[in-house]
């Protein structure tokens, strides 16, 4: 049996999360404020604590970080919240967050933290660490898909490794790659990206190291380079898969000595860089086809971010096109989409990723002169959705469906349409009531109805 504490100013949640502890054979201890925790932490010896973010007074992550500075021991801790963004969940997990998780939370779910959490004590790893701002950016997502990517983030900006961001283009990778900047201890240092697919090789390496004067025909003054551009902070290296075999090795030889050498110099400068590299190749094939360097392979994927496409989250696709509203929007002109015009948003595959939604909502924005975004306003042609798959006829049900009343037939449509949503949003209520088309509460009095667990 392990001891829980529970922080968090909603009565009726402490009481059902506690009796959800209790059934699985735990002891809970309760508590409405950040400063009753830290009280009860200095007497008590708790192996998990479950954390509300937004709490009157202390907040959720403002508790989390006095419990790093006062307490000598601090357990897993796992926020909670209603409002999951990209920026409170970095937060989280970079002040030291067991993990992250939106409210409303099911049993299953409990157990399921639980048991890693046990399993992390068992084997003595610790938990990881550190802080920031509420700036989402481009990283706008409530799928389980991005919140993981999002945890990476946090846990990856508290390390000064080398990370490797993968993904098809227009995911958004310079976007992350500015995230673990922003969310780092390097965030008041430069922050330099460079496309290595945009520059002729012939000029990279000058873009990249520098050079000196005369180095070159044309290279009438001394150039510093990105790497001395960007020393104490962060550089990205985009579309690194595209980068010749010669530069390779000699960024290469920056990771292993932390010195860059000028063209035309013989005098190596020490730099002191964090370097993100982000492609849309799939490198350990380059690698095998010669294209590129396996030992630097290696010593870039220390860390890894894989971002998924935009058609494997479509729990984002109407969040990112309402941010992307709001973001292009003049301050009394703010626009929103119909119902069929985020239909349509939904059908498309998306080959162009988050950038093609951006450019689609900034495009409506300018052009469209009613508030209210139809589906005729998008510019997307019809045929470009995800084919539609025929409707179902009678003979397709199983036959027990046709068997008796039609109030329990529907009883059973309205389970399987239930548990579907539930599937495509990934576990997310709030967006399965959405895809639903009714309020939250009344999704959970169904779920209550028939028994569906998360």
């Amino acid at each position: 049996m392990a001891r829980f504490l529970i922080v968090d100013d909603d009565d009726a949640f402490r009481d059902t999360l506690a009796e959800t502890l209790q059934g699985l054979g735990h002891e809970a201890q309760n508590v409405a404020s950040g400063t009753e925790a830290l009280d009860a932490m200095a007497r008590t010896r708790f192996d998990a604590v479950f954390l509300d973010h937004r709490m009157p007074g202390m907040d959720g992550l403002q508790t989390l970080e006095a419990m790093h500075a006062r307490l000598a021991r601090v357990p897993p801790v796992i926020v909670l919240t209603a409002f999951a963004s990209a920026g409170n969940t970095i937060e989280a997990m970079r002040l030291g967050a067991f993990d992250h998780i939106t409210k409303p939370i099911s049993r299953e779910a409990v157990r399921e933290v639980l048991g890693r959490v046990l399993q992390q004590q068992q084997q003595g790893v610790a938990a990881a660490t550190a802080v920031a701002e509420d700036d989402d950016g481009d990283l706008v997502g409530l799928s389980q898909a991005m919140r993981e990517v999002q945890k990476r983030i946090g846990l990856a900006s508290a390390s000064q490794a080398p990370v490797l961001v993968l993904g098809e283009t227009g995911t958004g990778k310079e976007m992350v790659a500015r995230a673990l900047h922003r969310y780092s201890s390097r965030a008041d240092k430069p922050f330099v990206a460079v496309n290595c697919a945009a520059i002729p090789k012939e000029l990279l390496e000058s873009e990249l190291f520098g050079h000196v004067r005369g180095a070159f025909t044309g290279a009438t003054g001394e150039r510093a380079g990105c790497f001395r551009a960007a020393d104490g902070g962060v550089l990205l290296l985009d579309e690194i898969g595209d980068m010749a075999l010669s530069v390779q090795a000699k960024i290469l030889r920056v990771l292993q000595e932390g010195e860059v050498t000028p063209l035309g110099s013989h005098k190596p400068v020490k730099v002191d860089v964090r370097i993100v590299a982000a492609t849309h190749r799939d490198l350990a094939a380059a690698v095998g086809e010669g294209r590129f360097r396996e030992d630097l392979m290696y010593r870039l994927d220390v860390l890894s971010i894989r971002l998924p496409p935009l058609r494997e989250r479509l729990a984002d696709v109407i969040p990112l096109a309402e941010h992307f509203l709001r973001r292009a929007a003049l301050p009394d002109a703010p626009k929103a989409l119909s119902a069929e015009a985020a239909q349509l948003l939904l059908s498309r595959p998306w080959p162009g990723n988050v950038r093609e939604l951006r450019n689609v909502m900034e495009r409506c924005q300018a052009l469209v002169r009613h508030r209210v975004i139809g589906s005729a306003d998008l510019g997307l042609a019809m045929g470009e959705a995800r084919p539609a798959q025929s409707a179902p006829s009678v003979g397709m049900l199983p036959a027990e469906w046709l068997e008796g009343d039609l109030p329990g037939a529907v009883e059973r449509l309205e389970r399987l349409l239930i548990e579907h949503a539930l599937a495509q949003a990934q576990g997310n209520r709030t967006e399965a009531a959405r895809r639903l088309g009714i309020h939250r509460q009344l999704l959970y009095r169904k779920l209550a109805q028939y028994g569906i667990e998360q």
